[in-house]
């Protein structure tokens, strides 16, 4: 017999939701933008542009590209302050027995390992997943001040090696988002649909074990 188990809550759910149009956004924005100054030639070929209509429309990501962006910051801001005050960060972040069972976890998603590690509400990849992708985001937005204002915040080009270095960490940046997503999807239809309701609805059905 199923019975229904709460797993997560509104304000998380809310977050996550808010970030799939904005970042989709965000990185399309970013490839109207990048189309003005392709300085890493070959990597977007023109066909790409061409077929995509990105051509000669930099004007436009950039005023979707800024005001998104907003949203993406504060979004973020709200989902790291909630984290902390709900204590969601206890069960979320890498602990020293997450890092322990992280290659076990690896292995059992990619199907090399049969039995799954001992794990919470999370497993140790996700938490470190998930960890990594808060502190990802940050060096984005970092970086995408770094490149928007490189003179006046002249202190913050300089960590990342000056405005190329930036550029360079905010399109390595973008390209890692991208591949998160993409593993990130994967991994949730792997899950099923259980797990997929679970973050829409905020509760997953948990069969009993009699």
């Amino acid at each position: 017999m199923a019975r229904i188990r709460e797993k997560h809550p509104l304000w998380l759910r809310s977050c996550h939701w808010l970030n799939v149009p904005a970042l989709a956004l965000m990185v399309w924005s970013g490839l109207l933008i990048y189309w003005a100054n392709d300085e890493y030639p070959g990597f977007f070929p023109q066909w790409f542009y061409k077929s995509l209509g990105i051509e000669s429309r930099l004007a436009e990501g950039m005023a979707i590209h800024f005001n998104i962006g907003w949203v993406l910051v504060v979004n973020g801001a709200v989902y790291v302050a909630l984290v902390f005050l709900s204590g969601h960060w206890r069960e979320l972040f890498p602990n020293r027995q997450a890092i322990k069972d992280l290659p076990g976890a690896v292995l059992h998603d990619l199907g090399l390992r049969k039995d799954a590690p001992a794990q919470g509400k999370f497993n140790a990849a996700q938490r470190v997943a998930y960890t990594g992708v808060v502190f990802l985001a940050v060096v984005e937005v970092a970086s995408g001040f770094a490149i928007y204002k490189p003179v006046q915040l002249g202190w913050l080009a300089a960590l990342f090696g000056g405005y190329k270095g930036a550029r360079l960490v905010h399109f390595i940046g973008m390209i890692s988002f991208c591949l998160f997503f993409a593993m990130h999807l994967v991994q949730v239809m792997r899950a099923g649909w259980n797990n997929f309701r679970a973050m829409v609805a905020g509760f997953e059905l948990e069969e009993d074990e009699d």
